[in-house]
C-alpha cells in the first residue's frame, strides 16, 4: 500500500476537532469550510433554485447539516456519504444550580452511552447555544464556547474506598456534578451573562433557555513513537464528519455527490434532524424537483440508483482485551476502513454493497478490514440501517477503527484517517456504482 500519513490532512482534523465541542460547533465549522470552498447556502424556508454542476448546503437546528454537489449533465444517481455530529457527554440540566459543600455545582444529565470513568479528574469546559431575549423583546440563538478549565468531576480518594479498583458502580444523579465555583450564593445565569458580554459583546439580555454540555479541553495530539495514535474526545463520530467532508471537496464534481452529518445518533435518531427524521428525505425530494424529473416515480429512480455509505467509527483490536473480539474479525489500527457487518441488521451492509466497497479500496489502494462482533455479545447500531429503512436507498456501515468509543479521550490510527478518505473520494468520483 502507499504511504497513508498526510501530515497536513493531520493539522486540519486536529483544527476541527478543536472547534467541534458540540454538533451547532461542528455544523458552524463544516458550513464555513464549505462556504469558502464554493458552496452555496440553501435555506429551508426558501424557494430552491438547484442548477447542474453547483454546490450546495442546508442546515436543519444548526446541528445537522446536507452538502450536495450536482453534477454537470443529468442527474441519474448519487454517491451517499453519512456521518453523525453528536457525541455521548454530559448536558446541562435546565436549572442547574446547586450547591454542596460550599460549593457551587451543575447539575448534569447523561447524553447517550457515556464511559462515565474517564470524566473524573479532567479539565472540563462548556459549550452549547443559549437562546436570550434582548431589551426590544427580540429572541437571538447564539453559539457559546467556554473553552479553557473552568470545572472539573473530583474523584474520590482510594483512602476513602478502598474497593474501588476493585469495580464501582457510578452514580450520574449523585456523583457527576462539576464543581464550578467556591460560592454557595453564585448562580449560572449570573456565569451565562458574564460570558456571552465576553463572547458577543452582549449585555443586559435574559438567558431565556439554553443547550449546553461540558467538554475536555484537552486539545487533540498525535501519539506514539511514530505518532501512530491520534487521541481526542469526539472521534465518534467528528472523525467521520470531516473525512466526508474532505473527501467531497476533493472530489472531481464528476458525479452527483452527498455528504449527511446528522445530529442524534447517540440517543437515537428520533428527531427532526436525525436520521430518522425527514431530513434527508426532504433535500432529496428537493433535488429531484429541481433537476430531475421531479416525479414520484423518478424519486424512488433516484434512490435505487444511488448508493449511501455510513461512516462512523469501529471497535477496534484492542491489545489488552483481545478476549473481546471475534479472533477472525478484531480489526487493527491503521489497518484500513472497516466493513461491518451483522446479520440482525445492526449494521445495513450486505453482500452486494460490502463488495462494492471492497472494490472501491482495490481502485484507492488501501487496505479494508471486517468487523463482526462476538456471537456471545450485542451489537451497536449506526445510522445505516435507519437511513436504509427510512429511505430504502442501498446502504453499508464502515469506520475508521479506533479504542475508548464513548471515551472522554478515544483513540484512532493516523494512517486510517488518509485511508478512509483516499476511499471515499474514489467511491465519490465513479462513474458507476454496479
Amino acid at each position: 500500500m502507499s504511504e497513508a500519513f498526510n501530515a497536513d490532512r493531520l493539522t486540519r482534523l486536529c483544527d476541527f476537532l478543536r472547534q467541534s465541542p458540540t454538533p451547532w460547533h461542528a455544523t458552524k465549522a463544516m458550513a464555513e469550510r464549505l462556504e469558502k470552498a464554493g458552496f452555496q447556502r440553501l435555506h429551508e424556508t426558501a424557494n430552491w433554485q438547484l442548477a447542474p454542476g453547483q454546490r450546495y448546503y442546508v442546515t436543519r437546528n444548526d446541528s445537522s447539516i446536507i452538502a450536495f454537489q450536482l453534477p454537470s449533465d443529468t442527474l441519474k444517481s448519487l454517491r451517499m456519504l453519512g456521518a453523525h455530529t453528536d457525541s455521548p457527554g454530559l448536558r446541562l440540566k435546565p436549572n442547574a444550580t446547586q450547591y454542596s459543600a460550599g460549593w457551587l455545582q451543575l447539575g448534569v444529565q447523561v447524553y447517550g452511552g457515556v464511559l462515565l470513568a474517564p470524566w473524573f479528574d479532567r479539565d472540563l469546559g462548556l459549550a452549547g447555544r443559549v437562546h436570550v431575549r434582548h431589551a426590544d423583546g427580540r429572541l437571538e440563538s447564539l453559539l457559546l464556547n467556554v473553552d479553557r478549565p473552568i470545572a472539573m468531576v473530583p474523584n474520590l480518594a482510594i483512602h476513602l474506598d478502598r474497593e474501588v479498583n476493585s469495580g464501582r458502580a457510578i452514580n450520574p444523579q449523585t456523583q457527576m456534578a462539576p464543581v464550578l465555583l467556591q460560592s454557595d450564593s453564585a448562580k449560572l445565569s449570573e456565569l451565562l451573562a458574564a460570558w456571552l458580554e465576553e463572547q458577543h459583546g452582549v449585555r443586559s439580555a435574559e438567558v431565556v433557555d439554553f443547550e449546553l454540555g461540558f467538554y475536555d479541553v484537552q486539545p487533540p495530539s498525535l501519539v506514539g513513537v511514530k505518532q501512530e495514535l491520534i487521541a481526542s474526545a469526539r472521534l465518534d463520530n467528528l472523525l467521520s464528519c470531516f473525512i466526508g467532508m474532505e473527501a467531497l471537496l476533493e472530489s472531481d464534481g464528476s458525479q452527483g455527490a452527498l455528504l449527511v452529518a446528522n445530529d442524534h445518533e447517540e440517543v437515537g435518531s428520533a428527531s427532526a434532524c436525525g436520521a430518522q427524521g425527514p431530513f434527508l428525505g426532504d433535500v432529496l425530494k428537493r433535488i429531484n424537483a429541481q433537476v430531475g424529473e421531479g416525479s414520484e416515480e423518478s424519486l424512488i429512480q433516484l434512490i435505487q440508483s444511488s448508493l449511501m455509505i455510513s461512516c462512523d467509527n469501529a471497535h477496534a483490536l484492542h491489545p489488552n482485551f483481545r478476549d473481546k473480539h471475534d479472533e477472525q474479525h478484531g480489526p487493527a489500527i491503521n489497518g484500513g476502513p472497516v466493513i461491518k457487518v451483522n446479520a440482525s441488521q445492526r449494521y445495513a451492509t450486505n453482500s452486494v454493497t460490502g463488495a462494492l466497497f471492497r472494490d472501491v479500496c482495490r481502485e484507492a489502494d488501501v487496505p479494508v478490514q471486517s468487523f463482526v462482533t462476538r456471537a456471545d455479545m450485542g451489537c451497536g447500531s449506526t445510522i445505516g440501517p435507519i437511513t436504509a429503512t427510512e429511505l430504502g436507498v442501498p446502504t453499508l456501515d464502515i469506520g475508521v477503527p479506533q479504542w475508548a468509543m464513548h471515551s472522554i479521550r478515544e483513540t484512532a490510527g493516523t494512517r486510517d484517517v488518509e485511508y478512509l478518505a483516499r476511499a471515499l473520494k474514489v467511491f465519490l468520483n465513479r462513474p458507476a456504482l454496479g
